[in-house]
């Protein structure tokens, strides 16, 4: 016998946040130690997003991380709005993340840019940068 579905449509759903609730990575140390959640779990997702670059990793779907290889042996004119669309892009996939803005570019040396970033997050704004060879 099949289960009727009858009147199951008609309850009313509570839907709610999951807690973000994930291991802790502790970049300097190169170690996984303890939970984390709120803030600094945003800030860590968003360090694993534009540290990991996109269609590289069988593991990660196809919409996690941001794709930089291609910007190798491009212009500095091509490769700062690009950097500033892609990052953009690849950090609004995940929903605690409501905008980046605040781009500032700068050039080390030759072949170098490094760019910081504001992203604005559910929990509050948080300050991010990464370099790139280009």
């Amino acid at each position: 016998m099949i289960p009727s579905t009858v009147g199951f449509l008609d309850k009313d759903f509570e839907i709610g946040e999951q807690p973000g609730l994930t291991y802790r990575m502790q970049t300097e140390e190169k170690r996984i130690r303890g939970h984390t959640d709120g803030l600094d779990a945003v800030r860590q997702a968003i360090y694993k997003i534009i540290m990991t670059e996109r269609y590289q990793y069988v593991m990660y779907s196809w919409n996690y991380g941001i794709e930089l290889l291609d910007l190798f042996g491009e212009p500095v004119t091509y490769v700062c709005p690009e950097l500033k669309r892609r990052i953009s892009e690849a950090l609004l996939w995940d929903d605690r993340i409501r905008s980046v803005d605040n781009f500032e570019f700068d050039f080390p040396q030759k072949g170098v840019v490094h760019v910081a970033f504001t992203v604005h997050t559910v929990f509050g704004d948080v300050q991010a940068e990464r370099g790139v060879n280009f």
